[in-house]
């Protein structure tokens, strides 16, 4: 959806339900996933006729791994390491937690390492998986 923001970005505001047409996306999934997007400031949204979403800034500003912890939530792989979780009383004994800690930094270097930018120039945007 960013993505298709993005391509079409001097288009103006785009509507819902051609994103989730070109996208082949729900409505119902944008609608959950627009509001915290909007919110934050990631998009902008016009509520008239000839309304519709839009960037708010250039897609190279854009970290993937921003945009997913707005609509997906932490991309924490246990409980125990996401935003807000309660201290576990395991975790100075568990022999799992060192390696779940490197896997949630390695995930959101990766994440964070890529912007809708560098999506736009890959060879398969546009394209159906």
């Amino acid at each position: 959806m960013m993505i298709d923001l993005a391509e079409h970005a001097y288009d103006g505001y785009i509507p819902m339900r051609i994103i989730a047409q070109r996208q082949n996306i729900s409505l119902k999934y944008l609608e959950q996933i627009l509001p915290p997007l909007a919110k934050n400031g990631i998009i902008e949204g016009l509520q008239r006729k000839g309304g519709g979403y839009r960037l708010t800034a250039p897609p190279d500003t854009y970290r993937v791994g921003d945009i997913l912890r707005l609509t997906e939530g932490d991309l924490a792989p246990v409980a125990c390491l996401g935003c807000g979780a309660a201290a576990c009383g395991r975790a100075d004994h568990c022999k799992t937690l060192p390696m779940w800690k490197e896997f949630y930094q390695m995930t959101n270097a990766y994440f964070d390492g890529i912007t809708i930018a560098e999506l736009m120039k890959s060879p398969h945007s546009g394209e159906e998986a």
